[in-house]
């Protein structure tokens, strides 16, 4: 068993936050998170709650996590998406044990970055796969420990086997050139002929080796909502500065903001609509916890109910960032502004592959009792069983 973390609702991780907001520029003109900083947010467990307990992880029920991440996005976007990440250290329990214990060696915080697309073809080896390749978006790579990279294996049917690799290994060139997330430092990485032994990869989404409740969580639906508590945490900001900007009169003299009626309307609007989608997206993410500690599998309608409550947060956080930029007065076009770099920020978890629009399609599907129609929605191929039977509306609380 890994130390307690510090706990986050103390003056040491207010600290942190407090650096966060001091340092945000520098991260954004650097465009990635650096290592020291991201060194301050091990104690607290971010690092370390997705690793197996019988390496030291120390588990954070993932809606807690999704507090976490919502909480530093409240400060900076591309932060958050950095630290979003280190969710994705569940995907690693599909290594053999060995391997893990590899990774594990020094300790339970590892940070592992890496982006698998687009997949490069792999020539099949005796020991494993060797390859050259470019890969896209490998977001947080200039902290990290160890960087995946995606492979073309017919073996691995429609999902895509993912290789892991020491940083050290592994060339990054630094073009990220956005408007939003600009410091998540999600560069290209390159590898020239370097052969990687078979047990250093894995099925992304493939059986865990690790019999642990967080192993049994959803893992590609995990990643999804911790995606969306990115966007739930900018527009939570947008929201402190929407509040705290009441009393601004603007360049032309006129009443302060907080004293037009449009501008309360709209606050409000946004207010009760983000709170709304965000006690839904908690709720869900807490419930499947508790079935998945209780040594069940999460059912269909269950996974079904995270994609769907993550792609709502999704849309909804980016709509209220929308809403509140639009009554928030010209000034907000300056680089230089607060509200302009949220708005940038908002767009992006939006856009994102797990936050798709197709998600309401595949989510009414099984909820209605159907196949989604998109492969992969629900993760790896389960049996239906009585708790995947569509759930009538008004039973959505959550389950004993």
């Amino acid at each position: 068993m890994g130390d307690v973390p510090e706990p986050t609702a103390g003056p040491k991780w207010q600290a942190v936050l407090a650096e966060l907001t001091e340092r945000r520029a520098e991260f954004h003109a650097q465009g990635y998170v650096p290592r020291d900083f991201v060194e301050k947010l091990m104690p607290f467990g971010v690092y370390r709650h997705a690793t197996p307990i019988r390496f030291g992880g120390c588990v954070l029920p993932p809606h807690e996590f999704l507090r976490l991440v919502e909480e530093v996005g409240r400060v900076d976007g591309s932060t958050a998406w950095v630290v979003g990440f280190a969710s994705a250290n569940t995907y690693l329990g599909a290594l053999p044990v060995g391997t893990q214990k590899e990774i594990y060696r020094n300790g339970p915080d590892v940070v592992v970055a890496g982006g698998l697309f687009p997949m490069q073809k792999a020539l099949r080896t005796a020991d494993g796969f060797r390859v050259s390749g470019r890969w896209k978006f490998a977001s947080g790579c200039m902290a990290a420990d160890y960087i995946n990279v995606g492979l073309l294996d017919e073996s691995a049917g429609c999902r895509p086997r993912a290789a892991l690799l020491p940083a050290d290994q592994v060339t990054i060139v630094q073009d990220w050139d956005v408007s939003g997330m600009r410091a998540s430092g999600s560069f290209d990485t390159v590898l020239e002929d370097v052969e990687i032994p078979l047990e250093w990869t894995y099925v992304r989404g493939g059986a865990s080796q690790i019999d642990e409740p967080l192993f049994r969580y959803p893992l590609l639906a995990y990643q999804a909502q911790c995606h969306a508590a990115i966007g739930l945490g900018v527009a939570l900001g947008a929201l402190d500065h929407a509040q705290h900007s009441g009393s601004y009169r603007g360049i032309t003299g006129a009443p302060p903001v907080g004293q037009r009626a449009y501008y309360r309307t709209e606050f409000a609007r946004a207010y009760v609509a983000l709170q709304s989608a965000r006690r839904y997206f908690l709720d869900v993410a807490e419930e499947v916890w508790e079935t998945v500690s209780a040594g069940e599998a999460a059912s269909s309608d269950q996974i079904a109910r995270i994609r769907l409550s993550a792609v709502h947060i999704s849309d909804t956080a980016a709509q209220v960032v929308h809403d509140l930029a639009k009554v928030s007065g010209a000034a907000i076009i300056q680089n230089s502004h607060p509200l302009n770099q949220i708005r940038l920020d908002a767009q992006v978890p939006q856009l994102h592959a797990s936050l798709s629009q197709h998600i309401y399609d595949d989510a009414g599907a099984v909820l209605l009792g159907l196949d989604p129609t998109t492969p992969g929605f629900l993760g790896p191929a389960s049996p239906r069983s009585d708790r995947d039977r569509p759930r009538s509306s008004n039973t959505e609380e959550k389950t004993a």
